[in-house]
Parts: C-alpha cells; sequence; structure tokens
C-alpha cells in the first residue's frame, strides 16, 4: 500500500512538473529586401545548452528589422525598414505556441520612413515606434485581438546638431519607463533624448514631460536606451561616440551621473554603437559596438550608485553586431551579426558577467533583431 502511494506521488508530481515546464523561442527580425522572403524567424531556445532548433519563418513583411513582444506573449510586433520613401510600416503577428507558428494580423502606417524601433507598455495596450529617417514617432492603441489601430498620434522633429550625419533629426529608439507612465525616444541626429508623459485616456495621448528632453554630448548620437530592472537608473548607448552615459531617473527626468568608453582605444570619427541590455539580476550590463570592434563590452553595476566599471570584453564572432537578447534565465547572451549573417550564443558567468561562446553559431539571412521568452507547454 505505502509502495503504491509512493508511486502515485511520484507520477503526481511528475505531471505537475510536466505541466509548468517552459518551451524558450527566440523570435528574429532580419533584413530580408523582400516581402517575399522570410523576414520573422522562429527558433526553440535550449535554456541549458543554447541550442537553437529552427521550427518557423513568416513571408509577407519587408524588412521587419525590429521586433517586441506583448506582455501576454500572443503578438509580435515588427516594424518594416522597407528603406523606401513612404511605405515604412508596423505589423502585428499571432504566435501559436501550441503549432509552433506566426500569422500576419495587421498592418499600420508608421508615420515616417525608416521606423527602427517599436516598443509596447506594460499593459499591451499601447504601441511607441520611432521612425529613423522620418524624425518622427508615432503610438498606436493596440486591441485585444492583437490588432493594431491606426496611429493615435505623430509628432515629427526638425534639429540637427553638429555632425554631417546629423543633419536632421534621427528617432532611433521608443522605450516605456519602468512606471509605464513616460516614454523615451533617443533622437540621434539631435543629441537629445526626448522625454514624453502618457495619458491613456486622452484623445492625444503623449504630452511633453519636464522637461521635455535630455541633451546629449554633442555629435554623441544617442542610439538605445535602457532602464535597470531594480534601480532608479537608465543608460544609453550613443552611436557616433561609442560611449555608455548612466543617468539618474526619477519621474520622467534623466540626470547623467557618468560616461563611459564602449569603444576599442583606436579613435574613430563614428563608433558605431548599437545595443544596450542589462542582465536580469541587474549586476551587469552590456553594450555592443560595430564595424572594426565588433565587440561586446561588459560592465558591473554598482547596486547602490548605478555606476559602471568595465570588467571585460568579448569579440561577438561575426560582423556588424546590430542587436543582443539576454535570455530570461540570465544564463545565455545571443548576438546577432547582421552583415556576416550568424546568430551566436555565448554563455554567461554569473559572478564575473563575463562571456564565453558556447560553439552555438547559427546561419540567418542579415539578421538585426532578437526578443526571447518562456512559453508553458
Amino acid at each position: 500500500m505505502f509502495r503504491k502511494l509512493c508511486c502515485l506521488v511520484a507520477v503526481a508530481l511528475l505531471a505537475g512538473l510536466l505541466a509548468n515546464a517552459q518551451q524558450y523561442y527566440l523570435f528574429v527580425g532580419s533584413y530580408n529586401r523582400d516581402k517575399e522572403k522570410d523576414g520573422v524567424y522562429l527558433y526553440r531556445f535550449n535554456d541549458h545548452t543554447g541550442a537553437l532548433q529552427p521550427v518557423y519563418a513568416l513571408k509577407g513583411i519587408l524588412n521587419p528589422s525590429f521586433l517586441a513582444i506583448s506582455p501576454n506573449g500572443k503578438y509580435i510586433y515588427a516594424c518594416s525598414e522597407a528603406q523606401t520613401p513612404n511605405i515604412g510600416g508596423v505589423s502585428s503577428l499571432a504566435f501559436d505556441s501550441t503549432n509552433e507558428t506566426l500569422t500576419l494580423l495587421s498592418r499600420q502606417h508608421s508615420g515616417g520612413d525608416n521606423p527602427a524601433y517599436v516598443g509596447v507598455d506594460k499593459a499591451g495596450k499601447w504601441l511607441l515606434c520611432a521612425n529613423y529617417t522620418g524624425g518622427s514617432l508615432s503610438i498606436f492603441q493596440l486591441l485585444e485581438n492583437g490588432h493594431i489601430a491606426p496611429a493615435s498620434q505623430t509628432i515629427t522633429f526638425r534639429d540637427s546638431s553638429i555632425l554631417p550625419r546629423q543633419t536632421s533629426s534621427h528617432v532611433h529608439a521608443a522605450i516605456f519607463a519602468p512606471d509605464n507612465h513616460y516614454a523615451f525616444f533617443p533622437d540621434l541626429g539631435a543629441d537629445k533624448i526626448r522625454a514624453y508623459e502618457l495619458f491613456a485616456d486622452q484623445p492625444v495621448p503623449l504630452q511633453p514631460a519636464t522637461p521635455p528632453y535630455t541633451t546629449t554630448a554633442p555629435g554623441s548620437g544617442p542610439r538605445h536606451l535602457t532602464f535597470h530592472p531594480a534601480l532608479p537608473y537608465a543608460y544609453c548607448i550613443n552611436e557616433i561616440s561609442g560611449m555608455v552615459t548612466a543617468y539618474r531617473y526619477h519621474s520622467g527626468r534623466l540626470d547623467s551621473i557618468q560616461g563611459i568608453s564602449a569603444h576599442l582605444p583606436s579613435l574613430a570619427s563614428d563608433y558605431n554603437s548599437a545595443d544596450i541590455h542589462i542582465s536580469p539580476d541587474g549586476k551587469f550590463l552590456y553594450a555592443s559596438t560595430r564595424e572594426d570592434a565588433n565587440m561586446t563590452f561588459i560592465y558591473a553595476i554598482h547596486p547602490q550608485k548605478g555606476t559602471l566599471t568595465k570588467v571585460g570584453q568579448e569579440p561577438t564572432r561575426g560582423v556588424h553586431p546590430r542587436n543582443f537578447v539576454i535570455d530570461p534565465t540570465g544564463k545565455f547572451l545571443l548576438v546577432a551579426n547582421q552583415r556576416s549573417g550568424n546568430i551566436v550564443v555565448f554563455k554567461r558567468h554569473p559572478k564575473t558577467g563575463l562571456l564565453t561562446a558556447t560553439g552555438v553559431d547559427v546561419k540567418v539571412l542579415n539578421p538585426s533583431s532578437l526578443q526571447l521568452r518562456a512559453y508553458n507547454r
């Protein structure tokens, strides 16, 4: 009787474990140059080994260069960096984790040429879009069925800065703050990080914050911004100057506290820095730089002050690391090397933050955006 009871308990525990088991999926955006070619790719990700297994690819979107996942994981949003005037767009896809498929749901005009970034709020009700060449930002209401409503608001800027590639605004990212009440838009062309307050119940949902922007160093070219998961700090990667700037954050305001290099010692007029992310435990920050460097720079984050100390760097094993992602467990970092056409998986050391190549190296045509999420089986 006792043995039978033990067996029943074991079966129940195993059933519970299987019910709660998770499958990780990697979503990849790319420059396909032709919407009749595969543009968004789906891979199973092994959170024990870092292995990637292709399971699906979707056509129908031209240059889906950046992706974002809805908070509930059901929908994927993509911007279409068309590189053709007047046809930039944002699209929504439905993800079926049971059948492991993606389906195109809806599309709207992005409000400007060459949208380069999309961001979703924590409630999954609003989508932000940064239009790089258009020098504008847009906000869209997200419907419960995953469709994107026409833009509620589009704001265009006419600013410039000191360098030849800064003759006009180039909004390069669109990020909601952790409080979900403010949104930030690094403008590479104007050397500003623009700030807006979200009024979800108003016809014009975005209103300038106080102050309406943070000025960055002339010629720095702010590109991407990330917030610390627990501390009141934010960090911006500046594409042209190759610097990371740390900010103290409070109620829509960014106050600079530090600048630190994210480039090799050799001098350059444009370091072409790219992406920036923080490990889930909040202990380390990673920044990628393209062109001659093709490097990920690693920094320890001070647990009280939020300042950065460089602890290492790691070659990306490819050319032009446009984007990277850290898996939710914090064990792996995956890099999309756009021009060499490969995704490389690195193991993260939890105590030092340093990276070691796992040997996983997957060929993908012009990968430009990575998003990784766990789903219950």
